[in-house]
Parts: C-alpha cells; sequence; structure tokens
C-alpha cells in the first residue's frame, strides 16, 4: 500500500514537473518572439536607429551652441589676487637738489618687500552687432538641426517601409512555393500510381521530379533571401538575431488614403525646407560679416585692494603697519574699426556667392521633384493596372492548370501540357506579386515627395 502511495505521489510530481516545463518553454517561445506591423517597425526605427540619433546629439550640440553664443551678451565677471616677494628691492636714482646736495644723485630703494593685492573686475557688451546677428544665426542653425533630424527620420521610414514590403512579398512568394511543391507532390503520387497500372509513362514521372526538385532550389534561394531581409530589418530596428519577428500587416495593405494627383508645389517637402533655411544662414552669414563695420561698446569696471608690508608677519597683526588701500573704476570701451585691409569685403562676397550657390541648388531641387513625381504617379498608376492585369492573369492560369490536371488524368492532355500551364501558372503568381511591391514602391515614393512619409513617424 505504501509503495502504491509512494508511485502515485511520484506520478503527480512527475505531471507538475512537465507541466512546468511545457509551460515555461511556451512563454519563452512567446517571448521569443516580435509581432510588428508596419508602424511599430518605423516607431522602433525612429527611437533606435543611429543614424537619428546621431543627428539629434547634434540638434542638442547646436543648442549649446547658442548658450554659448547668449554668454557673449552677459557680463564677464573675474576675481584674482596676487602675491610677491621682493627679494631685492629697485633702487631709483633721485637728483640731489631734492635733498639740497645739487649735482649729484640719491639712490632710493622704491616699494616694500612684500606686496599683496586682489581685484574684481567686470565687462559687458553694450553693443555689439556681431554677437547679436550670431546669435540669430545659430537659432536659425537649430532649425537646420530640427529639420535635418525631421529628414533622418523621414529617410528611415522610406527604407523600413520599402524593406517591409519586400520582405512581406518574400514570405509571401516562399507560401505560394511551398502550395506548388505540396500540389506538385500530390501529381506525383498519383502518377506513380498510374505509371506503376501501365497508365502513365515513366518519363512523365520523371518530369514531374525534375520540376518537383526546380520548385524546391527556387524555395530555397526565396527562405535564403527571406532570412536576410529579417536580419537586415533586425538590424535597422537593434533587434537581436536570435529573436523572431513577425510582419503582422499584409502586403496589399493600402499607403495611400486618396488616389494621387499631379502636383507642381513641393513647398512643405524636407528637402525644400532645409535649403530655405540654408539661404536664410547664407544671408545671415553675410550680416555677421557687415556688422564687423560697426563699433563695439563694452562697459567695464574694477576693484581692487592692496597691501605693502616690509615684514611679512604684519599682514597677520592688527598694527597700525598693517594698511590695505582700495581703489576702484568703472568705465566704456569703444572700438571703432577703420580699416581691416578688405577682409570683411572678401568674406561678404563669399557669403553672397553662398546664397546665389544655395539658390540655384533650390531651383534645381524643386524642377527634380517635378520630375520625380511624374515619374512616381506614372509608376504607381502603371503598377496599379499590371496589379489587376496579374489578379486576372493568376485567376485564369489557376483554371487552365485545374483543367489540363484534369485532363491529365483522364488521359486527354499530355504531361508537357501540365508542365507547361504550371509554369504559366508559376509566372503569373510572380508577376503579380513583382506588380504589388512596384505598387507600394511607388506608393512610398509619392508619400516621400508630397510629404506624408512625416505622417508614418509621427503617427
Amino acid at each position: 500500500m505504501k509503495l502504491l502511495k509512494y508511485n502515485i505521489n511520484m506520478n503527480k510530481i512527475a505531471c507538475l514537473v512537465t507541466v512546468g516545463i511545457i509551460s515555461a518553454s511556451t512563454l519563452f517561445a512567446q517571448n521569443n518572439k516580435v509581432n510588428l506591423s508596419l508602424q511599430e517597425c518605423i516607431k522602433m526605427a525612429v527611437e533606435r536607429n543611429v543614424n537619428v540619433k546621431s543627428a539629434q546629439i547634434e540638434k542638442e550640440k547646436t543648442q549649446s551652441i547658442i548658450d554659448e553664443t547668449y554668454s557673449a551678451l552677459y557680463p564677464k565677471i573675474s576675481v584674482g589676487g596676487s602675491f610677491t616677494d621682493n627679494l631685492k628691492m629697485a633702487v631709483m636714482l633721485l637728483p640731489g637738489e631734492i635733498f639740497q646736495q645739487p649735482g649729484t644723485f640719491i639712490p632710493v630703494t622704491m616699494g616694500t618687500k612684500y606686496s599683496a593685492s586682489a581685484a574684481a573686475s567686470f565687462n559687458m557688451i553694450l553693443y555689439n552687432q556681431t554677437a547679436l546677428t550670431a546669435l540669430k544665426l545659430s537659432k536659425k542653425v537649430l532649425e537646420v538641426n530640427n529639420f535635418a533630424v525631421e529628414k533622418v527620420q523621414e529617410e528611415l521610414a522610406f527604407e523600413v517601409s520599402k524593406l517591409y514590403f519586400m520582405t512581406l512579398t518574400t514570405a509571401q512568394q516562399k507560401n505560394i512555393l511551398e502550395e506548388n511543391i505540396a500540389k506538385t507532390q500530390q501529381l506525383k503520387n498519383i502518377i506513380k500510381v498510374l505509371v506503376d497500372n501501365g497508365m502513365a509513362l515513366q518519363v512523365d514521372y520523371d518530369r514531374v521530379n525534375v520540376n518537383i526538385e526546380n520548385l524546391l532550389t527556387q524555395l530555397s534561394n526565396v527562405e535564403a533571401g527571406l532570412e536576410q531581409q529579417l536580419n537586415m530589418l533586425k538590424y535597422i530596428l537593434n533587434i537581436p538575431l536570435a529573436k523572431e519577428i513577425i510582419l503582422t500587416d499584409k502586403p496589399e495593405l493600402t499607403l495611400l488614403e486618396n488616389t494621387p494627383t499631379m502636383k507642381t508645389d513641393f513647398s512643405d517637402h524636407i528637402d525644400i525646407r532645409l535649403l530655405e533655411a540654408q539661404k536664410e544662414i547664407n544671408l545671415f552669414s553675410k550680416k555677421i560679416t557687415n556688422s564687423g563695420y560697426f563699433p563695439t561698446l563694452l562697459l567695464t569696471g574694477q576693484y581692487a585692494v592692496q597691501g605693502m608690508q616690509n615684514e611679512f608677519s604684519h599682514y597677520f597683526k592688527a598694527s597700525p603697519m598693517d594698511k590695505w588701500f582700495t581703489s576702484a573704476n568703472v568705465g566704456l570701451s569703444l572700438s571703432i574699426p577703420i580699416f581691416d585691409g578688405f577682409e570683411k569685403r572678401s568674406k561678404a562676397h563669399q557669403a553672397q556667392l553662398d546664397y546665389l550657390k544655395t539658390q540655384e541648388l533650390l531651383l534645381d531641387k524643386k524642377e527634380s521633384f517635378n520630375v520625380d513625381y511624374r515619374v512616381a504617379l506614372n509608376n504607381y498608376n502603371n503598377s496599379k493596372n499590371n496589379l489587376e492585369r496579374q489578379k486576372r492573369n493568376i485567376e485564369l492560369a489557376t483554371k487552365v492548370y485545374d483543367e489540363t490536371t484534369l485532363k491529365y488524368r483522364e488521359g486527354m492532355a499530355s504531361m508537357s501540357n501540365l508542365l507547361q500551364d504550371e509554369m504559366s501558372l508559376s509566372a503569373a503568381q510572380a508577376n503579380y506579386l513583382s506588380a504589388l511591391y512596384s505598387l507600394k514602391e511607388a506608393e512610398l515614393k509619392i508619400m516621400s515627395l508630397n510629404g506624408d512619409i512625416t505622417k508614418m513617424v509621427k503617427k
């Protein structure tokens, strides 16, 4: 009886341990998987990507430069002191007439052996046009850095979206190949039975085997490509390679809310805003150079104390010999530039040339966007039409393949016809996936040009 109870208890423990292991394994498997929608991928990339972080750091650096520029307008206060031990004091020759000894010079020791002093001084800019203009320039540079961060985020969203849809279409291609292999395997089994019963030729069986091997080779290549795309996505999103990511959106996900139409105004595009800001920076650079012709006015002041002793100990005693002398001053300092050898004129001319160069780049960029948008719109319409055609083509190719398969079983079609129809179906499926990806790529390009990529980043 005791042995029976012992066996029952051991069985219970074993069951509990098994359940625990299964639960732990399931939990580990769940924790090792990451489900990602397109929007989640973009958000994660923007938060983790090194290029975005670098742009944000550059933005913070610019903020520090602005603070530095502000500091030029604040008062500058400094405190200092000195102590001197005159090991050998200076001697000065005074005319003897002072001491009623005309025609001679009397050597006189000057100063004291010890001298100590402390002083506090300040100065503040009352007017400096260069500093004021530099402050405006630094604020504009900060705006450019904000645009730079936005540009990096948009470019990253564009590339992540392309990779996301490429991975989705590759995964769908993998599923289609697996389905085709399964169907061909079934056909192979049927032909095997027919060959064994003398109702089909061995060469038909061999042809199906060759076709299966070709499909398996294609599947292997597609799986390798899919693995590379997933690893690249993990790298961009900073996800450990050991983790499995599952893309939850469908390749047919609609990106454009409305059908795109022709557009000629791209003033909201980040590249245009960057160049417009760069033009303003060029103007500020010229103004900074020209502001060097204006005078600079400073407010200055100082308060100092000085103690001179022949005995060092007198510095630490309250005695009539312990005397300190104070001095103070306040004043204005004016600096007026007169001639600098035409240095400022040359720098102003360089800034003007930079402005003209940026203006030309801006005009060229606008024209480039007009051309790119026309091409993207044309690609969109073409890809959309191709996709619709390939959908109908797949339906037709599937229907023909099914009919040929049935006729082959009935002995009314040859294996060559069946394999040819199967190749046509595979080609139609591949063309559909290619058109689908081309449509997504065209949609993303249009979104990039009209500024809708920003909405994906800020969702």
